[in-house]
């Protein structure tokens, strides 16, 4: 008898899935946005064309965050539309487009300002073309709003190129790009936080689950958009300050109705919902501080949401899916949990540094050490899982 030999695959592992490869760069752009920024600040040069702190954002905001979101969206989409993943040469494409527009952010004293701004701005819209057509393919089009999303976050982009080019300062820009970030995840998160919520309760024959999608639903994010949109364009107008208070309270009416507390024994889970309650407290704090700036410092205010919001969401959503799409037990350990410890203390660090007088280095550092430290330890956690078949050595 003949064994029969088993086909090879068509491409390799890592490229079979979007989550695979772009969740481990995006979560070492993660710790790069913030280590390189605290070298820089201790003396070291990047042959940037940008300076430092542009640098810094950007990198996060447009080069992390993406990955994160390509790596998320592309893999969801399969599951929303039914279609097969994208996967092989054209996730390979994406991949470089995405690497060179980092390698150009980062090179652009030698490569010149506009042809580093050009490549940067080539992968964002190609990940729209590439989930559009897939959403579209299908009919799908509720999942049209993750699309348009997409591309407001690559106008940001291109707002920052713009603005960067013109006062060598990026600030309306960065605003936006926060914002659109915001809404994909009240969007996102105000689907999966509740619904992975009830599934959970559901198999243990819990009798009060998570509220349904309601008008409150609706409301808060409708006044949420106003008050971004507001707060983007004037961000120190009283009105911008009323409008983000308005969506903390709704956001937190929202949250409370999603039986989170009742998650607390499953980390993997309750993370979720702290997440998520970090986006009202994002509206207090920013609102706070244009009403009362020398109490509450507006750049500690706003990494409530850079920091807190963006570092544990995306954290958390990268290890479920990972362990979910590796048929891995939706449940986590010490290891996960301190890496969700690292990002609260890294965000609880630098909200407290302005504050704290001479210390002040001091807890920035500790601040970007232990955010960075939750990114690179995901890294160096999930790396093989995300990048190797199930038995091969990396």
């Amino acid at each position: 008898m003949t064994a029969t030999a088993r086909p090879l695959p068509r491409h390799p592992h890592w490229l079979s899935s979007s989550f695979r490869p772009f969740f481990f760069l995006g979560a070492l752009a993660m710790a790069a946005s913030v280590l390189v920024w605290l070298f820089v600040l201790a003396g070291a040069e990047l042959p940037s064309a940008f300076i430092p702190r542009n640098w810094h954002v950007h990198t996060m905001l447009f080069g992390a965050i993406p990955a994160i979101v390509a790596g998320f969206s592309l893999t969801a989409v399969s599951n929303w539309t039914g279609r097969p993943p994208v996967s092989g040469g054209l996730l390979l494409a994406l991949v470089i487009l995405w690497l060179a527009g980092r390698a150009a952010m980062s090179i652009s004293a030698i490569i010149g300002f506009w042809p580093a701004a050009t490549i940067d701005l080539l992968f964002l819209p190609a990940l729209a073309l590439v989930f559009g057509r897939e959403v579209i393919a299908a009919g799908n089009w509720r999942n049209l709003r993750v699309l348009v999303l997409i591309m407001l976050i690559a106008l940001a982009d291109f707002g920052f190129q713009m603005e960067v080019a013109s006062t060598g300062l990026a600030e309306t820009s960065v605003r936006a790009g926060i914002a659109f970030v915001l809404v994909l995840v009240m969007l996102i998160g105000g689907r999966i936080v509740p619904a992975f919520t009830r599934n959970w309760m559901k198999t243990r024959q819990a009798t009060r689950l998570p509220a349904p999608f309601s008008a409150l639903d609706t409301v808060a994010m409708t006044v949420s958009l106003a008050a971004l949109g507001l707060w983007a364009a004037l961000p120190d107008h009283l009105a911008a300050a009323a409008l983000l208070f308005a969506a903390a309270g709704l956001n937190t009416a929202r949250l409370a109705r999603w039986r989170g507390l009742a998650t607390r024994s499953e980390p993997l889970l309750f993370v979720l919902h702290i997440a998520f309650a970090t986006v009202p407290l994002g509206f207090a704090a920013v609102s706070a501080g244009i009403i009362a700036p020398t109490l509450v410092e507006p750049a500690a205010a706003l990494h409530v949401w850079t920091a807190g919001t963006f570092g544990l969401m995306t954290l958390a959503v990268m290890i479920r899916a990972a362990r979910g799409h590796s048929r891995r037990p939706l449940t986590v350990g010490a290891f996960e949990t301190a890496l969700f410890v690292l990002v609260l203390i890294g965000t609880l660090a630098r909200m407290a540094a302005p504050y704290a007088g001479g210390a002040y280095l001091n807890l920035l550092n500790l601040a970007g050490l232990a955010w960075a430290a939750a990114f690179l330890g995901y890294a160096a956690g999930y790396g093989r899982l995300l990048l190797t078949r199930p038995g091969s050595v990396l």
